[in-house]
């Protein structure tokens, strides 16, 4: 998250006013960064990763553990720290940041005032020795983070706290549901970051829907859990907003976990990466070729099977979040027939990826998406400001959204030299893979980021993910490959992923070779650089779309298939390292993050979703009834920060971690 824009912010109806206004200006915007930026080129890829980490306080004494709210201190505390100013500073927001010596880590807020964000001091190389860093930087971030904290207070990796939204206090210090703003049942407008721009936007959202956000998530159905299962924790008399008859009016399902404010999904934490390209043209290949995998490493990395005290049938976090900044009007979503608004729209702002944006000839329009929304005034100015026609499309299809935070201020004049109103759409499109321009007042690159993955229990599991991430980009890159599968496909995988276990008891549409019909060649220099290689044109496919794709497992995409079958993720990533010069030592280093990913799909180690299920239907408290409650919360959030500390080396989590380690596959580097 970037340094936070202060400002006189507008209500919705006032907002709704300018919305095109807005709109206009940040097309005008994006024009003025094509025509600077278009041609620029980068040395190598570059990378960075973000942390997100929620802080609890706990209170051993009653065994009790809770949300701190205590972010603004936190990070005043790190600002002040002299020693970390005399090292350059690491709270952007409260200080200015510069970089002595060996950069130290940057701090965040984020929507939760129970959250903190943490990226490196600067951005990762390509080279192999950066990426045996990424492990230790990652520690050292906690580190810093804890040390600027309370004593009973500790910042853990876990997507959400399980019992956000229970009808106890499960944040300190306390403040009672509802407010203006979020106007929830279940949270008090206090649990977001005050910044101006975090409730502006919640209220706004839920003011442009005209009704609150709409959050249910089914219910694991254990042997004593009710049938139907009705949540306890609603009440339907409850009379404070004119949005409180939204329950009454069947906003809250049967069987299902019900939700109703945008920090239930905002207030999630996920692992990010995000790539500078080379130059635009590689900016647009990995966009493309990232998107289908998206879904993939969704699965791998679930981690998020309680939502507000019950066990969920679902194992990951991505729909809870959609639903959460869900700002469709009734009309938008199909319910009412259009008058008002101008398309339906198939998908949130926070979704799945619906465009592919690269010139590459093996892009076919049988992979489009057909129920893309486009706005075609938008689409024609871009072509006419010299915009090709398929990342014109992309930016009109993002644009169909509206600003939802206008500040008073920016409507004055349009600046072509800054970013605000593009990005004001930009930033506030989420999708699974975001394609992001260079900034105007920065040499940086145009970029790309991922952003599906759960975040993970320990810094070995999030390092690892992030190292198999790069060299998945550096394979792509190096061997020409091609992952294209119809956009349809890669949104019903995005649902497919959420099913509880889909990592081993699901299939998911993926393409059935991936490699050009030619042999494989790479750079046989350091890795350190782009492949000096360009393959030739690749010829344009022919044949049906259909017999390009088949359903596979999560381990058949990850380890490969047998005979001729897909090759695997793995297999493809250890023939890059094969092909590019890397010692030993490195090699095996290396090896042991693959080695999580490979048997996290294989089944042979736990994803965080199967270890926190287990845990908590094992606990002596556990009824069987589906519910989490304050005991079993305190003892598994003291289990998480145990692992956190110990990575399984005392036995708890090495079902994630630790099992079968020692057996390595024939032929592996370290075997």
């Amino acid at each position: 998250m970037g340094l936070l824009a202060l400002g006189t912010p507008l209500d919705w109806p006032e907002a709704e006013k300018n919305a095109n206004h807005v709109r206009q200006w940040g097309i005008e915007q994006l024009l003025a960064i094509w025509k600077r930026a278009r041609g620029k080129e980068r040395d190598a890829l570059r990378w960075g990763d973000e942390i997100e980490y929620l802080v609890v306080a706990f209170e051993e004494e009653c065994r009790k553990v809770r949300l701190s709210l205590r972010q603004a201190d936190i990070l005043k505390a790190l600002a002040q720290d002299e020693a970390l100013s005399k090292q350059g500073g690491c709270v952007p927001d409260l200080q200015v940041v510069k970089s002595n010596g060996e950069a130290i880590p940057v701090f965040h807020p984020e929507f939760g005032r129970f959250m903190l964000e943490a990226t490196p001091g600067k951005p990762w190389g390509i080279g192999f020795k950066d990426l045996l860093d990424v492990e230790p930087n990652m520690k050292w971030r906690r580190i810093i983070a804890k040390d600027h904290m309370e004593s009973n207070e500790f910042p853990i990796t876990l997507t959400t706290f399980p019992r956000l939204g229970t009808r106890d206090d499960f944040i300190t210090p306390y403040y009672p549901p509802s407010g203006e703003r979020l106007r929830s049942q279940f949270l008090p407008d206090e649990i977001a970051n005050p910044h101006i721009r975090f409730p502006t936007l919640a209220a706004n959202i839920r003011s442009r829907r005209g009704r609150k956000v709409e959050i249910n998530v089914p219910i694991f159905k254990d042997e004593n859990t009710p049938v139907p299962f009705k949540d306890p924790t609603v009440e339907y008399d409850m009379h404070n907003w004119p949005e409180d008859d939204d329950v009454r009016n069947g906003a809250a399902k049967d069987n299902h976990i019900y939700m109703d404010a945008m920090a239930f999904g905002m207030g999630s934490c996920c692992l990010q990466i995000t790539f500078q390209a080379k130059n635009i043209t590689e900016g647009r290949r990995l966009y493309d070729q990232l998107s289908p995998l998206g879904p993939i490493m969704l699965a791998l990395t679930a981690a998020t099977p309680i939502y507000k005290g019950f066990l969920a049938d679902t194992d990951v976090r991505w729909n809870q979040i959609s639903r959460a900044v869900d700002d469709r009007t009734p009309e938008e979503l199909g319910e009412a027939p259009l008058s008002h608004d101008r398309w339906r729209v198939p998908k949130s702002r926070y979704a799945s990826n619906s465009t592919y944006i690269s010139q590459d000839p093996r892009l076919r329009k049988e992979y489009m998406d057909p129920e893309l929304v486009v706005d075609k005034d938008l689409k024609q100015r871009l072509m006419n400001g010299g915009m090709d026609a398929l990342l014109a499309t992309h930016f009109a299809h993002l644009f169909i959204r509206d600003p939802i935070v206008i500040f008073a201020e920016d409507l004055k004049e349009l600046d072509l030299n800054k970013t605000d109103h593009f990005e004001n759409l930009q930033s506030t499109n989420w999708q699974h893979i975001r394609f992001k321009p260079p900034p105007h007042d920065k040499d940086t690159g145009w970029r790309v980021e991922f952003r599906p993955m759960e975040i993970q229990i320990t810094d070995f599991e999030n390092a690892a993910f992030c190292i198999f991430i790069v060299l998945i980009t550096r394979a792509i890159l190096s061997f020409d490959l091609n992952f294209y599968i119809p956009i349809p496909l890669t949104t019903a995988n995005m649902e497919t992923a959420h099913a509880r276990n889909a990592v081993l008891d699901q299939k998911f549409h993926f393409r059935n070779d991936p490699l050009p019909p030619r042999p494989m060649k790479a750079n046989g220099a350091s890795g350190t650089t782009t492949p000096a290689y360009q393959p030739s044109r690749p010829p344009t496919p022919t044949g049906p779309v259909e017999d390009e794709h088949s359903l596979m497992t999560i381990d058949e995409i990850i380890n490969g298939q047998s005979g001729e079958g897909f090759p695997g993720l793995i297999p493809l990533v250890e023939s890059y390292l094969n092909s590019v010069n890397v010692d030993v030592e490195t090699r095996c280093e290396l090896a042991r993050y693959l080695d999580l990913i490979r048997n996290r799909a294989s089944g042979q180690l736990w994803t965080g979703a199967k270890w926190i299920r287990h845990f908590v239907r094992d606990h002596q408290d556990y009824k069987g009834d589906s519910v989490v409650g304050e005991v079993i919360n305190y003892d598994l959030i003291k289990a998480v920060e145990g692992i956190t500390k110990n990575e399984g080396k005392d036995r708890m989590g090495e079902e994630m971690l630790r099992s079968g380690w020692a057996a390595r596959p024939k032929g592996s580097a370290c075997g």
